[in-house]
């Protein structure tokens, strides 16, 4: 199974993608990065950007699931609302290409990745590395593209191998 994990944002968009065959005892990263947009862009054109991105990712790596994360309410409603609209096209481009949708709330995450529902950022991104293969060596075959780790990055894994904890008790 292929899962694309996204960590959504309209500046940063943590992208990536894991595969776990029946015989594999780790969840393998075949891909991660962080995609920019920039601030000196219209909002619409980084919307477009990011619909481009996704579409060209899902093209690519044939994912199953999106698993992306649920948004989570700050002080800053602007933000809010444009992290909300780069969601929905990234869930739109997905649906438009038959992939299932699995959204997790930051507590699942925290509890598939660390066991504990109020982790915080570095336990989690701890747990990520030592429950998944990042060969940081290791370049994409199809785009010489290096497996990173930004926190983006280790985000989208950490939302991607939530998706793969939860289907298992499905």
């Amino acid at each position: 199974m292929i899962i694309l994990g996204i960590d959504p944002g309209f500046e940063r968009l943590g992208i990536a993608i894991l595969e776990k065959n029946s015989g594999d005892k780790k969840e393998k990263v075949l891909f991660s990065k962080c995609f920019y947009t920039s601030a000196k862009l219209e909002f619409s054109e980084r919307l477009v950007l990011i619909g481009k991105e996704v579409k060209s990712i899902i093209k690519e790596f044939k994912p199953d699931i999106l698993s992306i994360e649920t948004l989570f309410l700050t002080t800053n409603h602007k933000t809010v609302m444009h992290v909300a609209e780069a969601r929905g096209v990234v869930i739109y481009e997905a649906s438009c290409r038959g992939l299932k949708i699995f959204e997790a709330s930051p507590p699942q995450i925290k509890i598939a990745t660390t066991g504990y529902g109020k982790a915080n950022k570095e336990q989690i991104m701890k747990m990520v590395k030592i429950l998944v293969d990042i060969n940081q060596n290791k370049t994409h075959p199809n785009n010489n593209s290096m497996v990173k780790e930004s926190d983006d990055e280790l985000d989208a894994i950490a939302i991607a191998l939530t998706a793969f904890a939860y289907i298992k008790k499905m």
